[in-house]
């Protein structure tokens, strides 16, 4: 009987930390694929018409150098169009002082950025069938972003071209020079760029990211956008994936914009992040690669996997306790099995991020301040225990700071 215990909690814990090691295995492949030099996608013709869409909510500062940028790079058949989403301040007058073509939209009950996308979309959709314009490509552009020069047309070309959604690299800079801002920092970069490329190397698609994006018109027009996820990015790109338009990565267009702040806004922020990146790999992760493997779609099912890969600070956190508890198993029963493999992925991971800080961050953060990254993680716990207890479910706008 005893024996028979024994073995029970051999096999459950070696499952638990291979559950671990396998998104470090991953993150580790996606880093050195991305070390090569990346291969630029050929161009392509400018598509007729394409209609830019900026989501705003209470955006009234921020949005004008938006548009300002975005209509540098459209031309006379183009429109742009903002949605101003339950806005309580002037971001809809704003937006018309500087020629944009606005819609509002009022409901206190279905709140979010994928609602107010929907809407604008169907906007244009029957906007169309009154004057003709139906437009080629939609470019998705947050409020307050900063766009590279001919963004706009080359994401626009691309997805024309290809029929597929396409994504342009965004990174998010520190507001400050702090440590724990240049890690931030420094995290976003691994997610949104290193990985992005690395999945590209492999002639897979990537993750949506919410800024940056470009739609075939037929693609738009079926794509699930109205969701109220905190991840509503990350979802509506697998499930696109599913649904046999998978995003595409264009590294040479480059989006950015800046983190919160202030204190406030910085943790509303991360919490909206990682508790919608968490919710949707508990909710549908599983089920998602289930589906995959079952139809033998791997770009797919590689898509999910790039997806169940938990936020840096947590994945680093809980192959700690893995190594921490697998060492004392070993300790008490002699089997060594899970251990080594416990300690493998600690070394996989560690390997991930000082190659990943040496080709793609050595202007950011130092090595001697990157070992001081622990401290990071622990800030972070709080967010992680939260997720358990008092989980956010609801959109809620970060605090800007102007």
């Amino acid at each position: 009987m005893l024996d028979t215990l024994l073995m029970v909690l051999n096999v459950l814990l070696l499952i638990g930390t291979l559950l671990l090691a396998l998104p470090v295995a991953l993150l580790l492949a996606q880093v050195l694929l991305a070390m090569a030099t990346p291969r630029r996608l050929d161009d392509q013709p400018r598509p007729a018409r394409i209609a830019a869409l900026i989501p705003a909510h209470n955006e009234g500062h921020g949005v004008r150098a938006t548009i300002m940028q975005a209509l540098s790079q459209l031309g006379d058949n183009d429109r742009l169009l903002v949605v101003a989403d339950n806005c309580s301040d002037d971001t809809a007058a704003q937006a018309r002082l500087l020629g944009a073509e606005v819609v509002e939209r009022f409901d206190a009950e279905r709140r979010g950025k994928g609602y107010a996308l929907d809407h604008g979309v169907r906007h244009l959709e029957a906007a169309a069938l009154v004057d003709g314009r139906t437009p080629d490509v939609v470019i998705v552009l947050d409020a307050d972003c900063v766009l590279a020069p001919g963004l706009i047309p080359r994401l626009a070309s691309l997805a024309h071209a290809h029929g597929r959604p396409v994504q342009a690299s965004y990174l998010m800079h520190a507001a400050g020079p702090g440590l724990k801002a240049r890690v931030a920092e420094f995290a976003m970069r691994v997610k949104n760029l290193v990985r992005s490329r690395g999945m590209f190397r492999l002639g897979l698609p990537c993750q949506l990211l919410g800024t940056g994006m470009a739609f075939p018109w037929a693609v738009a027009l079926r794509a699930p956008l109205a969701s109220g996820h905190l991840a509503e990015d990350m979802q509506l790109g697998v499930r696109l994936a599913r649904d046999g338009t998978p995003p595409m990565f264009c590294e040479d267009m480059l989006v950015t914009s800046v983190f919160a702040a202030s204190q406030e806004g910085e943790r509303s922020q991360r919490t909206r992040w990682e508790h919608g990146h968490l919710s949707l790999l508990v909710g549908e992760g599983p089920r998602l690669l289930w589906q995959a493997l079952r139809r033998g779609r791997v770009a797919q099912a590689m898509l999910v996997l790039d997806m169940l890969v938990p936020p840096l600070a947590l994945l680093a956190g809980l192959l700690v306790v893995a190594l921490t508890v697998q060492l004392i198993w070993a300790l008490i029963s002699g089997w060594v099995a899970g251990l080594v493999i416990a300690a493998l992925a600690v070394l996989a991971l560690i390997t991930a991020i000082i190659a990943a800080r040496q080709r793609f961050a050595s202007d950011l953060i130092g090595l001697a301040e990157l070992m001081k990254a622990p401290l990071y993680i622990l800030a972070k716990l709080p967010i992680y225990l939260s997720f358990v207890v008092r989980r956010q479910t609801e959109w809620v706008r970060t605090k800007r700071d102007h």
